[in-house]
Protein backbone atom coordinates (compact mmCIF):
# COMPACT_ATOMS: atom_id res chain seq x y z
CA UNK A 1 0.00 0.00 0.00
CA UNK A 2 1.33 3.40 -0.94
CA UNK A 3 1.66 5.67 2.04
CA UNK A 4 1.59 9.37 1.24
CA UNK A 5 1.37 12.69 3.05
CA UNK A 6 -1.88 14.61 2.84
CA UNK A 7 -0.80 17.47 0.58
CA UNK A 8 -2.20 20.96 1.00
CA UNK A 9 -3.82 20.86 -2.46
CA UNK A 10 -6.23 18.19 -1.19
CA UNK A 11 -6.96 19.98 2.06
CA UNK A 12 -10.30 21.69 2.41
CA UNK A 13 -10.75 25.11 3.93
CA UNK A 14 -11.88 24.79 7.52
CA UNK A 15 -15.54 25.52 8.08
CA UNK A 16 -15.69 26.71 11.64
CA UNK A 17 -18.41 28.81 13.24
CA UNK A 18 -17.37 32.24 14.51
CA UNK A 19 -17.46 31.59 18.25
CA UNK A 20 -15.85 33.49 21.10
CA UNK A 21 -12.68 32.21 22.77
CA UNK A 22 -10.93 32.88 26.03
CA UNK A 23 -7.65 34.42 24.82
CA UNK A 24 -6.19 34.44 28.31
CA UNK A 25 -6.04 30.63 28.53
CA UNK A 26 -5.96 29.64 24.85
CA UNK A 27 -8.39 26.88 25.79
CA UNK A 28 -11.50 26.04 23.78
CA UNK A 29 -14.83 27.41 24.92
CA UNK A 30 -18.22 26.10 24.00
CA UNK A 31 -20.72 28.22 22.13
CA UNK A 32 -24.21 28.63 23.48
CA UNK A 33 -26.53 25.83 22.42
CA UNK A 34 -28.92 26.71 19.59
CA UNK A 35 -32.64 26.99 20.29
CA UNK A 36 -33.36 23.81 18.36
CA UNK A 37 -31.59 20.50 18.14
CA UNK A 38 -29.62 19.93 14.95
CA UNK A 39 -31.39 17.37 12.74
CA UNK A 40 -29.79 13.94 12.66
CA UNK A 41 -27.25 13.30 9.92
CA UNK A 42 -27.64 10.19 7.80
CA UNK A 43 -24.56 8.17 8.65
CA UNK A 44 -24.12 4.88 6.78
CA UNK A 45 -22.24 1.91 8.19
CA UNK A 46 -18.81 1.86 6.50
CA UNK A 47 -17.33 -1.16 8.23
CA UNK A 48 -16.20 -2.44 11.62
CA UNK A 49 -13.49 -0.99 13.84
CA UNK A 50 -10.30 -2.82 12.80
CA UNK A 51 -7.91 -4.34 15.29
CA UNK A 52 -5.60 -2.03 17.23
CA UNK A 53 -3.26 -4.90 18.10
CA UNK A 54 -0.58 -3.62 15.74
CA UNK A 55 0.45 -0.83 18.12
CA UNK A 56 4.03 -1.27 19.26
CA UNK A 57 3.39 0.86 22.36
CA UNK A 58 0.74 3.11 23.91
CA UNK A 59 1.07 6.56 25.48
CA UNK A 60 -1.26 7.97 28.16
CA UNK A 61 -3.07 4.65 28.64
CA UNK A 62 -2.83 0.91 28.90
CA UNK A 63 -3.29 -0.93 25.61
CA UNK A 64 -6.78 -0.55 24.17
CA UNK A 65 -8.63 -3.10 22.09
CA UNK A 66 -12.11 -3.60 20.67
CA UNK A 67 -13.32 -5.39 23.80
CA UNK A 68 -12.34 -2.49 26.08
CA UNK A 69 -13.90 0.01 23.68
CA UNK A 70 -17.23 -1.83 23.37
CA UNK A 71 -20.11 0.53 24.15
CA UNK A 72 -17.96 3.63 23.62
CA UNK A 73 -18.06 6.16 20.81
CA UNK A 74 -14.51 6.28 19.44
CA UNK A 75 -12.70 8.88 17.33
CA UNK A 76 -9.50 7.59 15.72
CA UNK A 77 -7.10 10.26 14.49
CA UNK A 78 -4.20 9.21 12.26
CA UNK A 79 -1.41 11.76 12.61
CA UNK A 80 2.31 12.24 12.64
CA UNK A 81 3.95 14.92 14.69
CA UNK A 82 6.01 16.72 12.02
CA UNK A 83 3.07 17.03 9.58
CA UNK A 84 1.68 20.58 9.36
CA UNK A 85 -1.77 19.30 8.37
CA UNK A 86 -1.86 17.09 11.47
CA UNK A 87 -0.67 19.93 13.69
CA UNK A 88 -3.38 22.29 12.48
CA UNK A 89 -6.08 19.68 13.21
CA UNK A 90 -4.81 18.76 16.69
CA UNK A 91 -6.46 21.71 18.52
CA UNK A 92 -9.90 20.50 17.47
CA UNK A 93 -9.23 16.86 18.31
CA UNK A 94 -7.87 17.98 21.69
CA UNK A 95 -10.94 20.14 22.32
CA UNK A 96 -13.37 17.35 21.41
CA UNK A 97 -11.56 14.94 23.71
CA UNK A 98 -11.89 17.41 26.58
CA UNK A 99 -15.51 18.37 25.93
CA UNK A 100 -17.05 14.97 25.24
CA UNK A 101 -15.03 12.71 27.56
CA UNK A 102 -17.80 12.90 30.16
CA UNK A 103 -20.33 11.79 27.53
CA UNK A 104 -18.38 8.64 26.72
CA UNK A 105 -16.17 9.69 23.80
CA UNK A 106 -12.78 7.98 23.55
CA UNK A 107 -10.26 9.72 21.32
CA UNK A 108 -7.32 7.65 20.08
CA UNK A 109 -4.43 9.24 18.26
CA UNK A 110 -2.71 6.71 16.01
CA UNK A 111 0.80 8.03 15.44
CA UNK A 112 1.92 6.57 12.09
CA UNK A 113 5.38 7.97 11.29
CA UNK A 114 6.40 9.39 7.93
CA UNK A 115 10.12 10.05 8.58
CA UNK A 116 12.66 7.82 10.29
CA UNK A 117 13.04 10.07 13.34
CA UNK A 118 9.29 9.82 14.02
CA UNK A 119 9.79 6.15 14.94
CA UNK A 120 11.57 7.28 18.10
CA UNK A 121 8.98 6.95 20.88
CA UNK A 122 10.76 9.55 23.01
CA UNK A 123 10.34 12.05 20.16
CA UNK A 124 6.63 11.23 19.93
CA UNK A 125 6.20 11.46 23.70
CA UNK A 126 7.96 14.83 23.78
CA UNK A 127 5.86 16.14 20.90
CA UNK A 128 2.62 14.88 22.47
CA UNK A 129 3.40 16.63 25.73
CA UNK A 130 4.22 19.86 23.89
CA UNK A 131 0.92 19.64 22.01
CA UNK A 132 -1.00 18.90 25.24
CA UNK A 133 -2.20 15.58 23.82
CA UNK A 134 -3.37 13.72 26.94
CA UNK A 135 -5.70 11.23 25.26
CA UNK A 136 -4.49 7.72 24.31
CA UNK A 137 -1.87 7.52 21.57
CA UNK A 138 -1.13 4.25 19.77
CA UNK A 139 2.43 4.07 18.43
CA UNK A 140 1.97 2.54 14.97
CA UNK A 141 5.63 2.36 13.95
CA UNK A 142 5.09 -0.57 11.58
CA UNK A 143 1.90 0.90 10.06
CA UNK A 144 -0.08 -2.19 11.05
CA UNK A 145 -3.07 -0.15 12.26
CA UNK A 146 -2.72 2.15 9.24
CA UNK A 147 -2.97 -0.91 6.98
CA UNK A 148 -5.83 -2.44 8.97
CA UNK A 149 -7.87 0.74 8.34
CA UNK A 150 -6.62 0.86 4.71
CA UNK A 151 -5.73 4.46 5.48
CA UNK A 152 -3.85 6.66 3.02
CA UNK A 153 -3.64 10.12 4.56
CA UNK A 154 -2.34 12.32 7.35
CA UNK A 155 -4.48 13.50 9.01
CA UNK A 156 -7.50 11.22 8.91
CA UNK A 157 -10.46 10.90 11.26
CA UNK A 158 -12.55 7.74 11.70
CA UNK A 159 -15.79 8.01 13.70
CA UNK A 160 -16.92 4.74 15.34
CA UNK A 161 -20.26 4.23 17.06
CA UNK A 162 -20.93 2.38 20.32
CA UNK A 163 -21.50 -0.85 18.38
CA UNK A 164 -17.99 -0.72 16.95
CA UNK A 165 -19.07 0.36 13.46
CA UNK A 166 -17.32 3.01 11.37
CA UNK A 167 -19.99 5.58 10.54
CA UNK A 168 -18.04 8.49 9.09
CA UNK A 169 -14.55 9.27 7.74
CA UNK A 170 -12.84 12.62 7.19
CA UNK A 171 -9.52 13.00 5.37
CA UNK A 172 -7.49 16.18 5.80
CA UNK A 173 -8.16 19.44 7.55
CA UNK A 174 -11.38 21.41 7.74
CA UNK A 175 -15.09 20.57 8.12
CA UNK A 176 -14.66 20.80 11.89
CA UNK A 177 -18.28 21.79 12.56
CA UNK A 178 -19.57 18.83 10.52
CA UNK A 179 -17.17 16.47 12.31
CA UNK A 180 -18.33 17.67 15.71
CA UNK A 181 -21.96 17.18 14.72
CA UNK A 182 -21.11 13.56 13.90
CA UNK A 183 -19.61 13.11 17.36
CA UNK A 184 -22.70 14.60 18.99
CA UNK A 185 -25.02 12.35 17.00
CA UNK A 186 -23.08 9.16 17.74
CA UNK A 187 -23.00 10.00 21.45
CA UNK A 188 -26.76 10.63 21.45
CA UNK A 189 -27.32 7.32 19.63
CA UNK A 190 -25.23 5.59 22.30
CA UNK A 191 -27.63 6.77 25.02
CA UNK A 192 -25.66 9.71 26.38
CA UNK A 193 -27.93 12.36 27.89
CA UNK A 194 -27.73 16.13 27.47
CA UNK A 195 -24.94 16.04 24.91
CA UNK A 196 -24.03 19.66 24.22
CA UNK A 197 -25.14 20.91 20.82
CA UNK A 198 -22.78 23.89 20.76
CA UNK A 199 -19.48 23.76 18.91
CA UNK A 200 -15.99 24.18 20.29
CA UNK A 201 -13.80 27.02 19.12
CA UNK A 202 -10.04 27.03 19.38
CA UNK A 203 -7.56 29.85 19.81
CA UNK A 204 -4.69 28.24 17.92
CA UNK A 205 -1.20 29.72 17.88
CA UNK A 206 2.08 29.10 16.07
CA UNK A 207 2.02 26.13 13.68
CA UNK A 208 -1.42 25.08 15.00
CA UNK A 209 -3.06 28.20 13.53
CA UNK A 210 -5.13 27.69 10.39
CA UNK A 211 -3.39 28.41 7.09
CA UNK A 212 -4.06 31.54 5.06
CA UNK A 213 -5.76 29.50 2.34
CA UNK A 214 -6.61 32.50 0.16
CA UNK A 215 -2.92 33.32 -0.32
CA UNK A 216 -1.37 29.85 -0.27
CA UNK A 217 0.30 29.09 -3.60
CA UNK A 218 3.22 26.91 -2.50
CA UNK A 219 2.67 23.17 -1.96
CA UNK A 220 4.40 20.88 0.48
CA UNK A 221 7.77 19.76 -0.88
CA UNK A 222 10.39 17.21 0.10
CA UNK A 223 14.14 17.75 0.36
CA UNK A 224 15.07 14.07 -0.12
CA UNK A 225 15.27 12.90 -3.72
CA UNK A 226 12.49 10.30 -3.41
CA UNK A 227 9.71 12.91 -3.64
CA UNK A 228 11.21 16.32 -4.35
CA UNK A 229 9.91 18.72 -6.99
CA UNK A 230 11.08 22.11 -8.20
CA UNK A 231 14.78 21.49 -7.60
CA UNK A 232 16.67 24.09 -9.65
CA UNK A 233 20.36 23.72 -8.82
CA UNK A 234 22.60 24.29 -11.87
CA UNK A 235 24.38 21.03 -10.99
CA UNK A 236 21.20 18.97 -10.94
CA UNK A 237 20.65 16.18 -8.40
CA UNK A 238 23.52 14.02 -7.15
CA UNK A 239 22.19 11.23 -4.94
CA UNK A 240 23.65 9.50 -1.90
CA UNK A 241 27.10 11.11 -1.97
CA UNK A 242 28.64 14.41 -1.02
CA UNK A 243 28.44 17.08 -3.69
CA UNK A 244 29.04 20.82 -3.95
CA UNK A 245 25.95 22.71 -5.14
CA UNK A 246 26.53 26.20 -6.61
CA UNK A 247 24.08 29.03 -6.09
CA UNK A 248 21.36 29.35 -8.76
CA UNK A 249 21.28 32.48 -10.90
CA UNK A 250 17.55 32.94 -10.28
CA UNK A 251 14.54 30.97 -9.06
CA UNK A 252 10.96 30.91 -10.28
CA UNK A 253 8.05 30.49 -7.89
CA UNK A 254 8.22 27.14 -6.05
CA UNK A 255 11.74 26.42 -7.22
CA UNK A 256 14.51 25.82 -4.70
CA UNK A 257 18.17 24.90 -4.49
CA UNK A 258 20.84 23.59 -2.18
CA UNK A 259 24.04 25.64 -1.90
CA UNK A 260 27.33 24.39 -0.51
CA UNK A 261 28.32 20.82 0.34
CA UNK A 262 25.42 18.40 0.80
CA UNK A 263 24.57 14.73 0.56
CA UNK A 264 21.03 14.24 -0.77
CA UNK A 265 19.45 11.01 0.45
CA UNK A 266 16.00 9.53 -0.16
CA UNK A 267 14.39 11.22 2.85
CA UNK A 268 16.71 14.10 3.68
CA UNK A 269 19.59 16.29 2.58
CA UNK A 270 22.49 16.41 5.05
CA UNK A 271 24.97 19.29 5.13
CA UNK A 272 28.63 18.24 4.99
CA UNK A 273 30.20 21.35 6.46
CA UNK A 274 29.49 24.79 7.85
CA UNK A 275 27.81 27.34 5.63
CA UNK A 276 25.40 24.97 3.87
CA UNK A 277 22.40 26.89 2.57
CA UNK A 278 18.97 26.35 1.04
CA UNK A 279 17.15 28.92 -1.08
CA UNK A 280 13.40 28.72 -1.84
CA UNK A 281 11.06 31.04 -3.75
CA UNK A 282 7.60 30.70 -2.23
CA UNK A 283 4.20 32.35 -1.91
CA UNK A 284 2.54 31.78 1.48
CA UNK A 285 2.07 33.49 4.83
CA UNK A 286 3.99 30.75 6.67
CA UNK A 287 7.08 28.71 5.81
CA UNK A 288 8.10 25.65 7.83
CA UNK A 289 10.98 23.24 7.48
CA UNK A 290 11.18 19.77 9.02
CA UNK A 291 14.70 19.38 10.41
CA UNK A 292 16.73 17.21 12.76
CA UNK A 293 20.07 17.84 14.50
CA UNK A 294 23.28 16.29 13.28
CA UNK A 295 23.61 12.52 13.46
CA UNK A 296 25.63 12.79 16.67
CA UNK A 297 22.84 14.78 18.26
CA UNK A 298 24.68 18.11 18.43
CA UNK A 299 22.43 21.17 18.00
CA UNK A 300 22.81 23.11 14.75
CA UNK A 301 22.61 26.90 14.64
CA UNK A 302 21.03 28.60 11.65
CA UNK A 303 20.12 32.01 10.28
CA UNK A 304 17.25 32.83 7.89
CA UNK A 305 16.56 35.81 5.65
CA UNK A 306 13.61 36.80 3.51
CA UNK A 307 14.40 38.74 0.34
CA UNK A 308 17.98 39.02 1.61
CA UNK A 309 17.07 40.70 4.92
CA UNK A 310 16.41 39.51 8.48
CA UNK A 311 12.73 38.61 8.81
CA UNK A 312 11.94 41.19 11.50
CA UNK A 313 8.23 41.00 12.34
CA UNK A 314 7.82 38.21 9.77
CA UNK A 315 9.80 35.72 11.87
CA UNK A 316 8.22 32.41 12.86
CA UNK A 317 8.00 31.07 16.40
CA UNK A 318 11.30 29.18 16.08
CA UNK A 319 13.48 32.17 15.12
CA UNK A 320 14.01 35.68 16.43
CA UNK A 321 13.59 38.92 14.50
CA UNK A 322 17.17 38.62 13.25
CA UNK A 323 16.39 35.18 11.85
CA UNK A 324 18.52 33.26 14.33
CA UNK A 325 17.53 29.82 15.61
CA UNK A 326 18.78 26.42 16.73
CA UNK A 327 17.77 22.92 15.65
CA UNK A 328 17.96 20.87 18.84
CA UNK A 329 15.23 18.27 18.34
CA UNK A 330 13.82 16.48 15.30
CA UNK A 331 10.58 18.25 14.37
CA UNK A 332 8.96 20.86 12.15
CA UNK A 333 10.26 24.42 12.65
CA UNK A 334 8.19 27.51 11.83
CA UNK A 335 10.65 29.95 10.25
CA UNK A 336 8.47 32.58 8.59
CA UNK A 337 5.05 34.01 9.46
CA UNK A 338 4.42 37.12 7.43
CA UNK A 339 2.39 39.95 8.91
CA UNK A 340 2.12 42.07 5.76
CA UNK A 341 0.91 41.41 2.23
CA UNK A 342 1.69 37.92 0.95
CA UNK A 343 3.65 38.06 -2.30
CA UNK A 344 6.38 35.95 -3.91
CA UNK A 345 9.38 35.91 -1.54
CA UNK A 346 12.88 34.49 -1.57
CA UNK A 347 13.75 32.53 1.55
CA UNK A 348 17.33 31.63 2.52
CA UNK A 349 18.54 29.54 5.42
CA UNK A 350 22.23 29.19 6.28
CA UNK A 351 23.44 26.52 8.71
CA UNK A 352 26.31 27.64 10.91
CA UNK A 353 27.20 24.13 12.08
CA UNK A 354 27.61 20.92 10.05
CA UNK A 355 25.42 17.85 9.93
CA UNK A 356 21.90 19.31 9.72
CA UNK A 357 19.27 16.94 8.29
CA UNK A 358 16.50 18.67 6.31
CA UNK A 359 13.37 16.73 5.29
CA UNK A 360 10.45 18.78 3.98
CA UNK A 361 9.10 22.29 3.43
CA UNK A 362 5.47 23.02 4.32
CA UNK A 363 3.51 26.24 4.01
CA UNK A 364 0.46 27.87 5.49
Amino acid sequence: MKRKAFLFCLTLIAQVAAISTDASTHEPVVAASPDRVTPAIKLPVLGQLPSLAGATQWLNTEALDRARLRGKVVLVNFWTYSCINSLRQIPYVRAWADKYRKDGLVVIGVHAPEFDFEHDVDNVRRASQGLRVDYPVAIDNDHHIWDAFDNQYWPALYFIDAQGRIRHVKFGEGDYAASERVIQQLLTESGAHDVGTGLVAVDAHGPEAAADWSDLRSPENYVGYARLTGFASPAGIVTDRAHHYPAPSALQLNQWSLMGDWTMGRQAAVSQGTGGRIRYRFHARDLHLVMAPSTNGQPVRFRVTIDGKPPGAAHGVDVDSQGRGVVDTARMYQLIRQTGPVVDRQFDIEFLDPGIRTFAFTFG
